[in-house]
């Protein structure tokens, strides 16, 4: 199985998630570090979803955001901020990477346009039939979006026991067994 992996807002490719999916999915993993603007952001999932091919794109938080914007293929959304507008407006001005990036950066810059660009990507997207699935911790500090998820697409969530960042044992116990079945049925 390929799996594109799309990290969470203030991360990277090398966030500890994407070795998590390799280890229990014994999957290849393609993880890049993504830009902050979502337009770029949008395009290189595009761009590496025509040229990687994966089986599955999976995304936690911020990333969740980002895929369950993609269309025909099969998308794994882990804890998503489906409205990270909200989430980004409390955090205005200089914000740190918490894990290392490819090019060096330290930290990004988060401004109200860059709040009202995300803000024009929120909503309902139509799902192609059975490919998109929620996964929803259920003492998520940080995002609470399983209700709204739930009834916008019945029948395409789950809750697990966690927090918002998933454990090894949380991904190997919950995670992984459903995103087996679902990225190669």
């Amino acid at each position: 199985m390929k799996i594109l992996f799309a990290h969470g807002l203030a991360s990277s490719g090398a966030y500890k998630l994407a070795d998590m999916l390799r280890m229990t999915l014994k999957a290849e993993v393609v993880a890049p570090d993504l830009p902050i603007e979502p337009a770029e952001a949008l395009e290189l999932l595009r761009q590496l979803c025509e040229t990687e091919r994966p089986d599955l794109v999976v995304g936690l938080s911020w990333g969740g955001f980002l895929v369950h914007r993609l269309q025909g293929i099969r998308r794994a959304l882990i804890n998503p901020d489906l409205h990270v507008s909200r989430l980004m407006r409390t955090k205005i001005g200089s914000v740190t990477y918490l894990s290392p990036r490819k090019d060096g950066a330290t930290a990004f810059e988060i401004t109200p346009t860059l709040c009202d660009r995300y803000e024009a990507l929120e909503g309902f997207v139509e799902p192609d039939p059975g490919t998109l699935l929620g996964f929803f911790a259920d003492q998520d500090e940080l995002v609470h979006g399983s209700s709204e998820f739930a009834s916008l697409y019945p029948g395409r969530s789950t809750l697990y026991p966690g927090k918002h960042l998933p454990t090894y044992p949380e991904v190997k116990r919950f995670i992984a067994p459903a995103l087996l079945g679902f990225g190669t049925d």
